[in-house]
């Protein structure tokens, strides 16, 4: 039996198991075993050898093949997109509004009318992820979807982004100031209009509103 072959396959194995750090000993140092293992089970001594060598080198490709699996994984990862000057929201997928001049008249309203921009910002993503040229069927327009009657009794243009944060930022406010500071009743009379809540004393019974509210309070919590 020529073991010849065999051996230099085996010196490779430890080779690679060194040069790798590999634990479970250099195959040198037991190869005696290895062999009468190979022997007993039938097996000829170069297949146990090639099954120990790609059992290495299996090994090997694992423990090299972390950090890029690792790198994969992150960038298949969705990431969290952080407003300038606005507390992180980890609930409902995160805030949306990535565009920076947007996140600023975001900001700027919420002071003009001392709103939570937390709040504002919840809003704008559940209304129209941030979109000024988002349209609702109803004919709501722009970033917080204000309806033409509604801009025009704030005093703004809805199809203007900055007026129209503003719009719905002070119609925010007027919405907590109506329900005595409740944001969950002032986020469902955004939605539905102050009457409705009124008529209910708190969210109405409508699958919309209360989907609404839902998705705009995990996002502001």
């Amino acid at each position: 039996m020529d073991l010849s072959g065999v051996r230099h396959i085996q010196a490779r194995i430890a080779d690679i198991q060194e040069r790798f750090g590999i634990p479970g000993g250099v195959p040198g140092l037991d190869f005696d075993n290895v062999l009468n293992k190979a022997m007993h089970k039938g097996e000829k001594p170069g297949q146990a050898a090639q099954k120990e060598e790609a059992a290495a080198a299996a090994a090997v490709e694992a423990a090299g093949a972390g950090t890029g699996a690792e790198k994969q994984q992150e960038a298949r990862a969705p990431r969290e997109v952080k407003l300038t000057g606005y507390a992180p929201h980890t609930k409902g997928g995160g805030i949306l509004l990535s565009d920076a001049s947007l996140s600023q008249m975001v900001k700027a309203a919420s002071e003009k009318y001392q709103v939570d921009p937390k709040l504002v910002s919840a809003v704008a993503e559940v209304e129209s992820g941030g979109n000024q040229g988002a349209e609702s069927p109803a004919g709501a327009i722009g970033v917080m979807q204000l309806m033409p009657d509604t801009a025009a009794s704030l005093g703004v243009n809805p199809y203007d982004k900055q007026q129209n944060i503003e719009g719905g930022a002070r119609y925010l406010r007027q919405m907590l100031d109506s329900f005595g500071g409740d944001v969950k009743k002032a986020v469902a009379a955004y939605n539905a209009g102050p009457n409705a809540v009124k008529k209910y004393d708190g969210v109405p019974p409508y699958p919309e509103t209360q989907n609404y509210v839902d998705k705009v309070l995990d996002l502001y919590r």
